[in-house]
């Protein structure tokens, strides 16, 4: 699986970096077209979504309290950084609905042995659900998750409703 995950991101790079390959589909894309690959640029607090390397729709996020770096241990809120798919959906998430990021991975577990820290996980592309009556309106202004990916209620539904599991997520600072 790793093997796998590696050659798609390898083939996969220089069609993403390649002059044009983040020119927009067509607003009224076809409802059968699904994102194949995520990219969370942390310093820029966005997220957007590509099918074969181009742009589906970008999204403006909040990150974990601690955004700089990427993810050492369990609970020092931080969104991790490296490449990652999704492996799994909650529909009914305490933050609205999730998408599951494969956090840890092998190096993340290594590092975290080397450091004889646990690694946390748990870290997901969510809504705001229940947290709405105390953030509402304010969650782009500041990083409030404990290092998860955080849309709007209504940003999460359109990502659900375009992303499958397996969906590679590169999260870069």
């Amino acid at each position: 699986m790793v093997l796998a995950r590696t050659l798609f991101v390898l083939l996969w790079s220089p069609v993403l970096w390649a002059p044009g390959a983040f020119a927009s589909l067509p607003a009224e894309a076809p409802s059968e077209v699904k994102a194949d690959y995520i990219i969370v640029e942390k310093s820029k607090r966005r997220l957007t979504l590509l099918s074969k390397g181009r742009v589906l729709k970008t999204y403006p996020i909040s990150l974990g309290r601690n955004p700089v770096g990427a993810k050492v241990r369990e609970g020092d809120d931080r969104t991790p950084e490296g490449i990652y798919h999704i492996d799994y959906r909650l529909e009914n998430s305490r933050y609205h609905r999730a998408l599951h990021i494969s956090y840890p991975g092998p190096r993340d577990l290594e590092r975290a042995r080397r450091l004889g820290v646990p690694p946390g996980g748990d870290i997901m592309i969510h809504g705001i659900g229940e947290a709405r009556e105390k953030i509402e309106g304010l969650h782009l202004l500041f990083d409030w998750t404990n290092g998860c990916i955080a849309v709007t209620d209504q940003e999460i539904e359109e990502i659900w409703r375009l992303t499958p599991v397996g969906t590679v997520v590169n999260i870069i600072p």
